[in-house]
C-alpha cells in the first residue's frame, strides 16, 4: 500500500509540474524598440517606417508610444496582461507620465491601448475605445494587420497633439556604440593634440583639466546632452593626463624639452548618422500608468 501511495505521488508531481507551466503568465519581452512583434505579422519595412514615425513624434512631442504584438495573453486577460507590460516597460517621461502602449493579442483576437496617467485627459477611455473600433478593428477583420496599427497609431498620435504638455528637452540618442565611437576619436585627437597646448602653457594637471572643461562645454553646445558632455570632457582629462604623464617618462616620443607636444596634424571627418532600429536605443522614460485606455475585439 505505501508503494502504491508512493507512485500515485511522483505520477500526480509529473502531472502537476506537466500542467502548471500550461497556465503560466505570458512574459513580458525585452523592450527592444518601439515596436516589439512577436508573432512575425508585422514586415521589416513596417516595422522600420512604423518606428520611424514614433521616433519622430518623440522627438516634436515628447511623449512615448510603444507597439506590442503577441500571439497570446492567456490565461490572464489583455488588460491584466497590458498593465504588466506597462509596468515593466514604464514608456512615458517620468512624472509626466506621457506615454501610451497598443497591444495586440493575435490569436485571441483582443487588443487594448494602455494610457499613461499624463494623457488620459486626451486619449480618454472613450477615445480609446473608437480608436479601436472605427481605426483599427475594421482593417483587422480584412487581414491588414499593418495599415490598422499604422492608423491607429496615427489617430493617437494626433490625439495625444492637442494635449499641452512639457516641451521635449534637447537629447542626443546614439543606438549603438559605433555611434559613439566619433565621439571618443575626436575627444582622443582633442586630448593628446589640442590639450598639449594648454599643458605647455598651464601645467600637466591644470591643462587636462581645462582641456577636459572645453570638450565638456563643446559637447554640451554642439549636442545638448549634459550627461555626454559631462563623460567627454572627463575622459579627455584622463586622457591628456595620462599620455602626457607617459610622454615624459618614455624617450623618442616627440616631447620636447620645453613641455610641448610636437605631432603632425591630422584631418577628418565623423557625422553620428541615424539608425532606421531602435536596437540597443530606445528604453521607456519611467511613465506611470493606472489602467486607463481601452480594449477590443475583431
Amino acid at each position: 500500500m505505501t508503494e502504491m501511495l508512493r507512485r500515485a505521488l511522483v505520477v500526480l508531481a509529473l502531472l502537476l509540474g506537466w500542467l502548471f507551466p500550461a497556465f503560466a503568465d505570458v512574459a513580458v519581452p525585452q523592450l527592444t524598440g518601439r515596436v516589439v512583434d512577436q508573432t512575425g505579422t508585422l514586415s521589416s519595412g513596417d516595422v522600420a517606417t512604423l518606428t520611424q514615425k514614433l521616433r519622430d513624434f518623440e522627438t516634436r512631442k515628447g511623449s512615448q508610444i510603444a507597439v506590442l504584438i503577441v500571439p497570446t495573453t492567456q490565461p490572464e486577460t489583455i488588460e491584466q496582461y497590458s498593465i504588466r507590460v506597462a509596468d515593466a516597460w514604464k514608456i512615458g517621461r517620468k512624472k509626466i507620465d506621457d506615454g501610451a502602449i497598443l497591444i495586440v493579442a493575435k490569436n485571441d483576437r483582443h487588443l487594448r491601448i494602455e494610457v499613461g496617467y499624463g494623457l488620459e485627459g486626451a486619449l480618454t477611455d472613450v477615445t480609446s475605445r473608437r480608436i479601436i473600433d472605427e481605426i483599427i478593428t475594421p482593417k483587422f477583420r480584412s487581414g491588414d494587420f499593418a495599415g490598422g496599427i499604422g492608423d491607429g497609431v496615427e489617430r493617437m498620435m494626433r490625439v495625444i497633439d492637442g494635449e499641452p504638455l512639457p516641451v521635449p528637452s534637447p537629447t542626443v540618442n546614439f543606438g549603438s556604440l559605433d555611434d559613439l565611437a566619433p565621439l571618443f576619436i575626436v575627444t582622443l585627437f582633442a586630448s593628446i593634440g589640442v590639450g598639449g597646448a594648454f599643458r605647455a602653457m598651464l601645467g600637466r594637471l591644470l591643462g587636462s583639466v581645462v582641456t577636459g572643461g572645453i570638450i565638456a562645454a563643446l559637447t554640451w553646445i554642439i549636442l545638448g546632452s549634459f550627461a555626454l558632455a559631462l563623460a567627454l570632457g572627463a575622459l579627455g582629462f584622463i586622457i591628456g593626463f595620462v599620455a602626457d604623464l607617459f610622454s615624459a617618462m618614455t624617450p623618442g616620443t616627440g616631447r620636447s624639452r620645453g613641455g610641448s607636444w610636437s605631432s603632425g596634424s591630422s584631418s577628418g571627418g565623423w557625422s553620428s548618422g541615424s539608425s532606421s532600429s531602435d536596437s540597443g536605443g530606445f528604453s521607456g522614460g519611467g511613465g506611470s500608468f493606472g489602467g486607463g485606455g481601452a480594449s477590443g475585439s475583431w
